[in-house]
């Protein structure tokens, strides 16, 4: 394919305005369509990418009502609304660029998954952990066999205090009814990242967590519900002004103040504080997602590997260390310490970008997109690290993670023939802390 490589947004948020960003930077492709029902994420993106008005819609359905007008359709909704634009988009012939997760079921995932393999195109789920230079330098020493046989990796996914009460407190992954469990929304990228680097599939799963802090119980006496109304706001560390007014003087970042409001002065985000979800007392939410969850996973061969997802950290890079035959190592996104038990140790610095969505995910967010535009362009599916079926794969193992935690058992991922019937998201809600753990 000579000419660009030519794109649908569907869902103009922050992941599907990042993804359209990436892709013009490329240089092989460019934005041609747009579906997003809020008309001001509609025109910026629309005009930033010049996007003729005729191919811009409100509705996804529009763009899926018409003869096929891009190569690649970008499905970057909201993680419930995943699977009907995905499976109408793949028979219409888009290749699908999908934001993880893949959908809220297992019976969606596997439709995505169908639709796109009986259309012939290609799907990736943005696993972007995958495709960040650190993470290939660390796959690369892996299975290199420089550390021997990989035993057991220990690996940290710290969300961060302010991160944790924007999005799953105060935003919209807070509830599982409208969104999905933490495990899922959140930390399948870490699941699937551990499936990348150890190379075999999971055999079965432990998993202990809940909702601690962000709970009526623990709020501070005299908190207000808004903290523009607060007493305790100046003492709180999930304040509301102190975690979004400094961003007024930062306007190089798009995230998170854009979910907040699209009046970025100063009298606009404390309107949007004292109206809007994003100003509520932490204490005084609707929230029911976890924050804090351990998962140990034990894979073929007798590999184990244990997961920490933790809200009260500071914000930053994954840490895993990795213990082998022949060796360890230590990784944090920035840097690899290869212990090698007979050729001593060695330090490795990576060029790496930040943490989190508002600076690219270490890289992986531009990674991804361009390995899936040379896909696309080249017709050649080895570009993308991850299949559908490889996704569906580590999205059950969340899903019988998930089951594990709620019924305090071990579980076997290979046993579980419908993850649906065993977790119903719109009937529980996380797992209450035991009194005496409180």
């Amino acid at each position: 394919m000579s000419r660009p490589v030519t794109i649908a947004i569907v869902g103009a948020g922050s992941r599907g305005t990042t993804y359209a960003t990436c892709a013009a930077r490329t240089d092989r492709a460019r934005v041609v369509a747009l579906a997003e029902p809020r008309e001001f994420p509609r025109a910026t993106l629309a005009a930033e990418h010049a996007v003729p008005t005729e191919t811009v819609f409100a509705d996804w359905r529009e763009l899926a009502d018409r003869p096929r007008l891009a190569d690649v359709a970008v499905i970057a909704t909201q993680d419930r609304a995943h699977a009907e634009p995905a499976v109408a988009l793949a028979r219409r012939g888009y290749h699908l660029l999908l934001e993880k997760p893949m959908a809220t079921t297992e019976a969606d995932c596997e439709r995505i998954v169908r639709a796109a393999e009986e259309a012939g195109v290609l799907l990736a789920v943005c696993h972007v952990l995958r495709y960040t230079p650190y993470s290939r330098r660390l796959k690369d020493i892996v299975d290199s066999g420089r550390i021997g046989d990989v035993v057991t990796v220990e690996h940290l996914e710290p969300v961060g205090w302010w991160h944790h009460a924007h999005s799953y407190v105060r935003g919209n992954w807070r509830r599982e009814d409208e969104s999905t469990f933490m495990l899922m929304a959140k930390s399948c990228h870490d699941l699937d990242w551990l499936a990348h680097v150890i190379g075999r599939p999971a055999v079965r799963v432990s998993s202990f967590g809940g909702l601690y802090e962000f709970r009526p119980e623990r709020r501070p006496p005299g908190a207000a519900d808004r903290c523009l109304d607060c007493a305790v706001e100046p003492t709180c560390p999930y304040s509301a002004p102190r975690i979004y007014l400094p961003l007024v003087r930062q306007p190089e970042r798009h995230w998170p103040l854009s979910v907040v409001t699209d009046d970025r002065t100063e009298a606009g985000v404390r309107a949007a504080l004292r109206e809007g979800p994003y100003g509520r007392c932490v204490y005084a939410c609707d929230n029911d997602v976890v924050d804090h969850q351990v998962v140990d996973i034990e894979y073929t061969g007798g590999v184990t590997a244990s997961f920490t997802m933790t809200a009260f950290a500071p914000v930053g890079h994954r840490r895993t260390r990795i213990f082998g035959t022949r060796g360890s190592l230590e990784g944090d996104g920035e840097s690899i310490t290869v212990h090698d038990f007979l050729g001593g140790t060695e330090v490795i610095r990576i060029d790496t970008a930040g943490a989190t969505a508002d600076d690219g995910h270490g890289g992986g967010d531009q990674a991804i997109v361009d390995a899936f535009v040379a896909g696309v362009a080249e017709g050649d599916p080895g570009r993308i690290l991850t299949s559908g079926r490889d996704s569906l794969a580590t999205h059950r193992l969340v899903w019988a993670a998930e089951r594990a935690r709620r019924t305090g058992s071990v579980v076997n991922v290979d046993s579980v023939d419908s993850v649906d019937s065993v977790i119903n998201v719109d009937s529980l809600t996380s797992a209450p802390i035991p009194e005496e753990t409180r």
